[in-house]
């Protein structure tokens, strides 16, 4: 399988890059900065320069690939500059014409109707310090959803770098207490094994422990 993965040098890109290759796929990264990318991969996957938020850069990119993995991040920041509302566009738009189908897109627990479900504490998060990027995060998935593509919107709970549990709670509702959690290993092998999964098509998945 030809796998696009954009925002594959962040924390959980990393993981779903190794998850693909060790399926033996054959990844194609697009990065903004094309130097972030692991020394350890330079000799197995393909590297491309590109803006996430450019339809011409995402539809180069997308041309010979059968599905697209997005993991994209403000890293730190707590202001989205319309990064997920922008690339969602960019993505829809390079897919129509390029005539990818398959996307796989990491957002975020508390984003759109998933917030019904988050407990106390993190709604209390979700509107006082990550209103900014969880406003453009739901814009931007009204542009994937209202779209023809076959999309899968996966919502991790609060990440961690921790090392795969392999055991967790995958389902479109899912009711949070406190400060659940979740490995980015975990999410990343979530979302590949996702890409093949024909009942995920056109489903929003909540992910934790």
């Amino acid at each position: 399988m030809n796998i696009l993965i954009i925002g594959a040098t962040g924390p959980t890109g990393k993981h779903l890059v190794h998850r693909a290759l060790e399926a033996g796929d054959h990844v194609t990264i697009m990065a903004r900065r094309p130097e972030a990318v692991d020394d350890t991969l330079r000799n197995r996957v393909t590297i491309l320069s590109g803006d996430a938020t450019s339809r011409v850069d995402v539809a180069k990119a997308m041309k010979g690939q059968d599905a697209l993995c997005v993991t994209i991040g403000t890293g730190t920041g707590l202001k989205a500059n319309q990064l997920f509302s922008k690339a969602a566009h960019a993505v829809v738009d390079a897919a129509q014409q390029v005539g990818l189908r398959r996307v796989v897109w990491m957002s975020s627990f508390g984003v759109g109707e998933t917030y019904r479900d988050a407990s106390f504490i993190q709604k209390l998060m979700y509107t006082f310090i990550l209103k900014d990027l969880y406003k453009d995060k739901a814009a931007s998935e009204e542009t994937l959803t209202g779209s023809n593509l076959d999309w899968t919107l996966v919502y991790p709970s609060a990440l961690t770098n921790d090392p795969a549990k392999s055991q967790y709670t995958a389902a479109p509702h899912v009711a949070m207490h406190g400060m659940p959690r979740i490995s980015r290993q975990d999410v990343a092998n979530y979302m590949y094994a996702a890409i093949a999964d024909k009942k995920l098509i056109r489903q929003r998945i909540v992910i934790t422990d």
